[in-house]
């Protein structure tokens, strides 16, 4: 059968649908593009602001309007938060987060009989990581190895924790065995993702944590670069970063999630750190090496929020200094505790974010520019026009230099200017 997916949200659900690729195709089917004609559409859900949820829905109905003899098959966070909502879309397979090679087994039975089909679980009874088939398949440059699955955080504006269950970790033993397989398939750069990584391990009755396995996995890989996703900043401590330094194919970009740079704001969010903290966090990495990328996330309009308090969010912002900022004003999530809050009018959470993304221009700016005259090492992607290759640095930048075949190599590469948000540099000789 040809099956087209298509997929919302974050990381996690990029490499589950991957995972799915990659059975479906094991198994002799063919994937195709969303927009051609295929026997099953899959829509992998979001449900991390009510938006998602609409997406998603407006998503399963324009299957079901222009294909209506395919099999549309749902599945995601937004199956597993809403059901009543998604099983009155009528589609034909529905799942939640859990069991994805079991939800392959359904869609090849729902197109083979004909007949609806429903498989959702209770995510708080999930004890075991489900182990999925590791990779990606644009490039051969970059691949996700999802390594941590669950959150027990119960942030007041996030509904994750009750679409995904408690923590369950990803074995040390098979994640380096996984991370071998795709060293050994071409890929040069391994990102770990994970709902809250920061949390593996905990599950797992031993005395290891986060840089544990960190170690274990660039051990499994030498000379394949390693990129962390989202850090609670907590997990940013002086072990950490000594044992960090002793990496030399971690990448020095560290994202530690922020959401608010006021002490007030961050209490009603039910965040786990203050900005003493964050701030801490922060200056130990740049005591530890030399200009980390440091990039975070940020929620403008928290419930509650006012001028004073984002006026400290914005002050926070410059004293960090971040690389990159990704600015939301604030979604609505029906289902958390922050719904129920006194809400800032949408019209001031748009124009805050305005303003809170004019200031992360500002400091991505900044830190571009003191990039130039920096030797960096970076992966090349794709070539551009003009002669240029495209790439990623260790530090995320995104980088422009001249050359040809450059495709899954990591050169070093002198910066010599800025274009936009894009560096330009220059090869260095071999």
């Amino acid at each position: 059968m040809r099956v087209a997916i298509y997929t919302l949200g974050c990381k996690v659900n990029q490499y589950e649908t991957q995972a799915m690729e990659r059975e479906l195709q094991a198994r002799g089917h063919e994937i195709v593009p969303f927009d051609r004609e295929a026997d099953v559409y899959v829509v992998n859900t979001c449900s991390v602001t009510a938006s998602s949820d609409h997406k998603s829905r407006q998503a399963v109905r324009r299957i079901r309007r222009e294909h209506p003899e395919a099999v549309t098959a749902v599945c995601g966070c937004y199956v597993q938060t809403h059901a009543g909502e998604a099983q009155a879309l009528e589609a034909g397979v529905l799942a939640g987060t859990g069991d994805r090679m079991g939800f392959v087994s359904l869609l090849e039975r729902a197109f083979r009989e004909r007949k609806r089909l429903e498989a959702i679980d209770e995510p708080f009874a999930r004890r075991q990581f489900e182990w999925l088939p590791a990779g990606g398949y644009e490039n051969r440059t970059r691949a996700l190895l999802k390594v941590e699955d669950g959150c027990v955080n119960y942030c007041s504006y996030c509904i994750i924790p009750y679409a995904r269950g408690p923590v369950r970790s990803l074995p040390m033993g098979e994640a380096a065995v996984q991370a071998a397989e795709l060293a050994a398939a071409g890929y040069r750069e391994i990102v770990l993702t994970g709902i809250e990584i920061s949390s593996w391990g905990r599950d797992l009755g031993q005395s290891v944590g986060l840089m544990d396995l960190i170690e274990t996995i660039c051990a499994a890989v030498p000379g394949v670069r390693l990129r962390l996703g989202s850090l609670e900043p907590r997990t940013i401590t002086e072990e950490f970063c000594h044992r960090a330094a002793q990496l030399p194919d971690l990448c020095r970009q560290f994202h530690l999630s922020l959401q608010s740079g006021c002490d007030a704001t961050l209490r009603r969010m039910r965040r786990k750190y203050d900005t003493a903290r964050y701030l801490r966090s922060v200056e130990l990495l740049r005591e530890t090496f030399r200009r980390p990328a440091v990039t975070t996330d940020l929620i403008t309009g928290f419930p509650g929020e006012t001028e004073e308090e984002f006026q400290q969010t914005l002050d926070f912002l410059r004293q960090c200094g971040f690389a990159r900022v990704h600015v939301f004003p604030y979604s609505i999530r029906p289902g958390t505790p922050a719904a129920e809050m006194e809400q800032v009018p949408k019209a001031v959470r748009e124009e805050r974010a305005r303003r809170a993304s004019a200031v992360a221009a500002e400091l991505q700016r900044n830190y571009l520019e003191g990039c130039v005259g920096e030797v960096h090492g970076v992966l090349f992607e794709e070539p551009r026009e003009g002669g240029l290759f495209y790439g990623h640095a260790g530090n995320y930048a995104e980088v422009l230099a001249e050359g040809t075949e450059l495709r899954g190599e990591i050169r070093d590469v002198r910066i010599t200017g800025v274009q936009g948000e894009c560096l330009l540099g220059k090869l260095e000789e071999l």
